[in-house]
């Protein structure tokens, strides 16, 4: 298996313009960055199965299928939950065939599901004789769009760019993640919007018919490795050691090997964390908003403060774990988070709000860099779809506690403070685990 190394833009552009040659497209300098392109692009389209996309029709689908918020956080939490344990799986699918059939394949699956979704209450209207079949409906289509989007389409875009790329693959994902980031902070307005002139429904077909597109080109374009076998590039300053620490990574651990190691659990447990309180954050971000009197329009404008946090962090922080081990950028995310919660405690003052905004939003950039890098870094590429495969189905069930955990919460104590307390003190352990953890890594490319 060949990788190549990230080029400049600046002299990707001239490759770009020269006249092709008979070989392989796969062999020339640029095509990595094709593949960064529908890495990237898949991140976005996975928006429908993020908690950040269906948390915008949360109200809409309370309201027409008639279930309390509760219910429906439950709803989200069984069928997250039962999509996590299919993700090993499909990660080992991603090692046997590779991204491209999981990237579009994935795509048009995440369209069918959002094509159902949006006739529930159709189908629920045909059926007068089961106040339990709404429900089912909506734990079946919060399956589909978990397991997809979330789940395969994300993870596989995430994998594929690491095999294209050896060295720098902090930079490149931090590229990637300017694009992501302000993807995902814009989505919820983006989807707002487009309910405001075409209904829940029509959105839903809009993005449905989007994905269709993108497989489309996804299958035509994206291909799972380079073809032609070439040696190594060594970068200025990279030397003999460091290509034959590649050669390690190339090799990589297997996956019953990994789960006896602590600092995959270390590593998996503080990235869970976050999904499970930015996901409960995202999910009820409305409610939690007007638990402090501040209205809808407040609790979208979150995003984009935080997003701009998030951008600069996950970029800089790329660049800069290509060189660095990795340890102190998980200090530090798990330090943001803490301070995130904090603000989050007193989220009625100025300075809550952006605290908060800036907590989540950095530990969010060091998030990104951490998901991208530890686990091929520490485990090497040749089981990297069954090793990320495990660490998504961790990632996505903790997201799918977090919701709930806070709906609940919410309905016994009649605020979400004790669920978020209990996030501190579960970031407050992960912290202390991270300052005592030794941590070796096969590489720093």
């Amino acid at each position: 298996m060949v990788a190549y190394h990230a080029q400049p833009f600046s002299k990707m552009l001239p490759a770009m313009a020269t006249q092709l040659q008979p070989h392989s497209l796969t062999s020339r300098d640029w095509y990595p960055w094709v593949i960064w392109l529908f890495s990237t692009l898949g991140f976005l389209f996975s928006v429908p199965g993020q908690t950040m996309g269906m948390g915008v029709f949360t109200d809409h689908f309370i309201e027409v299928l008639g279930l309390s918020r509760t219910e429906l956080s439950l709803a989200y939490l069984m069928g997250t939950l039962l999509s996590a344990a299919c993700l090993t799986r499909a990660g080992r699918w991603f090692d046997v065939y590779g991204g491209r059939p999981l990237i579009a394949l994935s795509s048009v699956g995440l369209a069918i599901v959002l094509f159902y979704i949006s006739c529930l209450d159709v189908i629920a209207s045909l059926f007068t004789d089961g106040s339990a079949l709404p429900w089912m409906l909506i734990l079946v289509g919060y399956f589909g769009v978990r397991f997809l989007g979330q789940g395969v389409l994300t993870s596989a875009s995430r994998n594929i760019l690491l095999i294209w790329f050896l060295t720098r693959r902090g930079l490149v994902s931090g590229i990637r993640g300017v694009f992501v980031s302000f993807g995902f902070a814009l989505a919820p307005l983006g989807l707002a919007a487009l309910i405001g002139l075409y209904g829940w429904r029509g959105a839903l077909w809009l993005l449905g018919v989007g994905l269709v597109l993108f497989a489309f080109f996804a299958w035509s374009f994206v291909r799972n490795r380079p073809i032609e076998p070439q040696p190594l590039k060594q970068e200025s300053g990279e030397d003999s050691e460091n290509q034959s620490l590649n050669s390690t990574e190339v090799l990589g651990l297997s996956l019953s090997e990994v789960r006896r190691r602590p600092i995959f659990w270390l590593y998996a447990a503080s990235l869970s964390m976050h999904a499970l309180f930015g996901t409960a954050l995202t999910f009820h971000i409305v409610s939690i908003f007007e638990q402090v009197g501040l209205g809808p329009d407040r609790a979208f404008s979150y995003f984009l403060p935080a997003a701009i946090f998030s951008t600069v962090v996950n970029l800089l922080a790329g660049a800069a774990a290509d060189s660095r081990p990795l340890k102190p950028f998980l200090v530090a995310m798990l330090v943001a988070f803490l301070l995130g919660a904090w603000g989050l405690t007193y989220l009625d003052r100025a300075w809550g709000y952006w605290l908060l905004a800036a907590g989540f939003g950095i530990g969010g950039g060091l998030w990104g860099v951490l998901s991208n890098l530890a686990f091929v870094r520490f485990f090497g590429l040749k089981h990297l779809g069954e090793i990320s495969g495990l660490n998504t189905a961790l990632t996505v069930s903790a997201s799918a506690i977090g919701p709930a955990a806070f709906s609940l919460g919410l309905d016994w104590s009649g605020s979400y403070q004790v669920p978020v307390v209990l996030c501190m003190l579960g970031l407050a352990v992960l912290l202390i685990w991270a300052l005592v953890q030794p941590s070796e890594e096969l590489s720093r490319t």
